[in-house]
């Protein structure tokens, strides 16, 4: 889909594949060598460049490894820049060739018709490790054409980051949007420090954007899938943000990537984002006595509810004209099996959506070696009971990927945020689009 960037004066609306101009980034191949004598079979696997590098540390360089060992297959592994993974994918489907897995970092539902069905993916891994999460098949499966389009191992919460001692100097926490708001107008206006909720067209606003959405009671669709999205709830929610903006924000904020608020943080820059503790994991190698500093909170509460959206939503697809379909297949059930090694060396950043594949996570979470304090990320203990799926509370199905992948949620905001729009004309114009984007997917028989 096309991720072109908007600025202050001019939204451009978007369409079609991915921009090339994102750029696909840093490519890291495994050597080309077989495991055990003989093997002459291959699984071809692309997967984002990690936020937490030791986890690609491990993965590429350790597990791959010694599964292709045990099975006698050659692994070989790319590492792409997550902006790239859209542009990607639509080559690959477009060449009808690539990988034998896929690993999207949002629920792709737009391929259906292009991947294999995880149907005996999830019945195996529910023999082996118990029910997957609701959030995993809110994420993967299509109520519609009764499949599969992928499957889910993992997700990554999005807490709240926040300076503790810029907001103790305020005397407010940041545990409801209306806090938010205040705090973050008296912090800017005592340290010049604003709040760092991106407004542009990059993963990070979508989730934020969102999490505000839902928390206001407003949503994209409602349970069945109809287009619910013009809606009292939904200004509301426009309204506050434009409000945020306007009392507590800098416009940077419009051009900003999915690192941005990891960085201005880290900086000292800003006072709040949402983003998963790849912000913590990388102050507390790079500055600990800094990132002492930042602490996490869960979502915050709206008007109707508290709710968030998952950071990232780890989505394995196996192409059609894949090579190893077998192959890919019993790695991913053998994988969830060692979920417990991916979590500690993912420094905890992904959450396991078979839970029993990592009983003692309350536990690890709890105390933390590098940590201060030592139970920092305990506030994600329970972070089932406020993470939900993009889509809520339907399904993510194929409308719902591309209003995501053209960030029409995003520009929505933007645009009022900065005084393009009235709240109630981007609302309206997020609808027209949206409108579009239903029927086509009706007439295709997705949704």
């Amino acid at each position: 889909m096309a991720r072109k960037r908007f600025t202050r004066r001019d939204f451009i609306k978007t369409a079609g594949a991915t921009a090339l101009a994102a750029g696909l980034g840093p490519t890291l191949i495994l050597p080309h060598r077989s495991y055990g004598a003989g093997a002459k079979k291959t699984l071809k696997i692309l997967q984002w460049v990690h936020f937490v590098p030791a986890f690609d540390k491990w993965f590429n360089e350790t597990y791959v490894k010694e599964w292709g060992q045990k099975n006698g297959t050659e692994v070989i592994v790319d590492n792409i820049g997550l902006p790239g993974l859209g542009a990607r994918a639509a080559a690959e489907a477009s060449a009808q060739k690539g990988h034998d897995l896929f690993l999207f970092e949002w629920p792709p539902p737009f391929y259906e018709n292009q991947v294999v069905d995880m149907k005996d993916v999830y019945a195996e891994c529910e023999r082996k490790y118990g029910k997957p999460i609701d959030l995993a098949i809110r994420s993967t499966y299509n109520p519609k054409t009764k499949k599969y389009f992928g499957f889910s191992p993992s997700f990554t919460p999005d807490p709240i980051n926040w300076r503790k001692d810029l907001w103790d100097e305020v005397g407010v926490v940041p545990d409801s949007w209306d806090k938010i708001l205040d705090g973050g107008r008296k912090i800017k206006q005592k340290r010049n420090i604003p709040v760092g909720i991106g407004l542009a067209q990059e993963l990070d606003t979508a989730m934020a954007m969102r999490t505000i959405m839902y928390s206001f009671g407003a949503h994209e669709q409602d349970a069945n899938g109809n287009l619910t999205i013009n809606s009292k709830n939904t200004v509301e929610a426009v309204k506050y943000v434009k409000a945020l903006f306007q009392e507590a924000m800098t416009p940077e904020v419009f051009t900003w990537d999915p690192s941005s608020n990891n960085r201005a943080m880290l900086a000292g820059t800003i006072s709040l984002a949402l983003n998963a503790i790849s912000i913590t994991r990388t102050g507390e190698k790079d500055n600990p006595s800094f990132a002492e500093k930042i602490h996490l909170a869960k979502a915050a509460a709206g008007p109707a509810r508290r709710i968030g959206l998952e950071h990232v939503m780890g989505v394995y697809v196996i192409w059609k004209f894949a090579e190893n379909i077998p192959g890919a297949k019993k790695f991913l059930v053998d994988y969830v099996g060692n979920f417990r090694q991916a979590f500690v060396a993912g420094e905890f950043y992904d959450f396991p959506c078979f839970q029993r594949t990592v009983p003692d996570l309350a536990k690890l979470l709890s105390k933390d070696s590098k940590a201060q304090p030592p139970d920092k990320y305990n506030v994600l203990e329970d972070v089932l009971k406020w993470a939900t799926n993009i889509g809520y509370p339907g399904y993510a199905n194929a409308a719902i990927d591309e209003i995501y992948q053209k960030w029409i949620i995003n520009v929505m905001f933007a645009k009022a945020a900065q005084g393009v729009l009235s709240p109630e004309d981007a609302v309206k114009e997020a609808e027209t689009e949206c409108k579009r984007i239903w029927q086509k997917w009706r007439e295709r028989k997705l949704m």
